[in-house]
């Protein structure tokens, strides 16, 4: 018997990605400081290879080292970025009339791949430039936008009132901040207690799992709808995938389409900031002034995941007396005060403090995503999220590459520039989302809307 709840396949998936990019940038960061000094990386201290001191030599190995991971982990993200927008368009279009399960499928063997070639590249030590192809393989099989987007979808197709759609998808932000806390709170235990080789061995194991579940447990309702497709022909199909694309908004009212183009811009204007900032924390607090383990770096992960619990509770009480787009802009200016206070904190204390202003950091990811599913037709939710996760692709490597190269450029001077500017840059969603409210956006109003030109398109056939 088939199972209709994608959410095991969520947890699991999270749990291993989460897992495997802070036990990635720190595999590289031992492995570039053992190339660059004459220095062992050692296991055992309470604090990371790290010197406060700026007369010790150590002091300049590590800034060095530092630049050296980030510009490392540009290259990285950019070898992946053109196979990843082409997988992840092509296959989440393709849902549509395939279902959502593919999509799935081959983005979990992607991520099983990457896993394993990083156990390969630990157990034998093969030089960490091969690091690059890790990132091509994931990206070329759909990376974890591909998967996400398929499982968004998956439960929009499920849900057939606007606030059921809200929280449903608040909920599964919810349960990918609780696998992603417990992730980051025991990746510095994996790392100090199993190492490098079993730890990205157990993520191979998981992964594996996962792929069970959904190859053989979880059902695809839409899969009787493929049969009646005509065969077409590759090229054929390929450009049906853009046409699609293009009739998304060419059949939206005017307004529609306004809403839409304003809301696919707000989405990743804060994604974009979000998703490159990200890494520029691990390397922030791996050097001085706060030179923390993988400990610390643990428990500030686990620190920064409490968002996703913060703001599903935000969604869940906020939902009852205002719209979306108010919940988004909470969302919104409260990261901006948690990117300033980033920029100036210099202890251990003050860096965990940070996390405070953070809290409904992943509640306008939710508001949107449920704005955006409210502004199409059921018909066109999976290339709707197929755009989606085409510019969270796009939009995430050249966010981690831009804010990698900012990183290392400004390291050497004034480290928390990189927060400054992230403060600066969320003013443009806020500026995008006051002109969504100014042409009158209501969420009852808008749904009738979609409603009466499916009901209209459904006539004149």
């Amino acid at each position: 018997m088939k199972i209709s709840y994608v959410e095991p396949a969520i947890l699991l998936n999270s749990f291993a990605l989460s897992l495997i990019s802070p036990l990635t940038t720190q595999y590289l960061y031992r492995r570039i400081w053992e190339e660059t000094s004459n220095y062992s990386f050692a296991l055992d201290n309470n604090i990371s290879e790290c010197d406060k001191n700026k007369s010790s030599p150590i002091f300049a190995v590590q800034k060095e080292v530092q630049e050296k991971v980030s510009l490392f982990s540009l290259q990285m993200e950019i070898s992946g970025l053109i196979p990843g927008l082409l997988s992840t368009f092509i296959l989440l279009s393709s849902s549509d009339r395939h279902g959502r399960k593919f999509p799935m499928i081959l983005s979990s063997v992607g991520s099983l791949a990457t896993s394993i070639w990083l156990y390969l590249l630990s157990y034998f030590a093969f030089p960490f430039q091969l690091l690059i192809a890790s990132t091509f393989i994931g990206a070329f099989c759909g990376n974890y936008t591909t998967f996400y987007g398929a499982c968004f979808a998956y439960i929009v197709d499920q849900c057939k009132e606007s606030k059921q759609k809200t929280i449903r998808i608040a909920i599964i932000d919810f349960m990918l901040g609780l696998v992603t806390g417990l992730t980051g709170l025991s990746s510095g235990y994996f790392i100090r207690e199993l190492g490098f080789v079993w730890s990205f061995l157990i993520i191979a194991i998981v992964l594996t799992v996962n792929l069970t579940y959904i190859l053989f447990l979880l059902d695809n309702p839409m899969k009787e709808s493929s049969t009646q497709n005509v065969t077409i022909s590759c090229s054929e199909g390929f450009k049906d995938l853009f046409y699609r694309t293009y009739i998304l908004f060419k059949n939206a009212s005017g307004k529609q389409r306004l809403l839409l183009c304003l809301l696919l811009f707000t989405m990743i204007t804060f994604f974009f900031v979000i998703s490159g900032i990200s890494p520029v924390f691990i390397l922030y607090e791996l050097g001085p002034p706060l030179c923390w383990n993988e400990i610390f770096i643990g428990y500030g992960s686990a620190l920064s995941s409490i968002s996703f619990f913060s703001s599903f509770l935000g969604i869940w009480l906020f939902s009852y007396c205002m719209e979306d787009i108010h919940m988004a802009v909470i969302g919104i200016f409260t990261t901006i005060a948690g990117m300033a206070t980033a920029a100036f904190a210099r202890t251990t204390l003050m860096m965990f403090l940070v996390r405070v202003p953070f809290l409904f950091t992943i509640m306008p990811l939710s508001a949107l995503r449920s704005m955006l599913s409210k502004v199409v037709r059921p018909t066109e939710q999976g290339t709707l999220f197929a755009c989606i996760a085409f510019l969270e692709t796009l939009g995430g490597v050249t966010a981690v590459s831009a804010f990698n190269g900012i990183y290392s450029a400004t390291v050497a001077w004034y480290p928390g520039f990189t927060f400054l500017l992230s403060a600066g840059l969320l003013f443009i969603p806020v500026i995008s989302l006051w002109a969504v409210k100014c042409i009158n956006w209501r969420e009852e109003s808008n749904a009738l809307l979609v409603q009466e030109e499916s009901s209209d398109d459904t006539s004149d056939r």
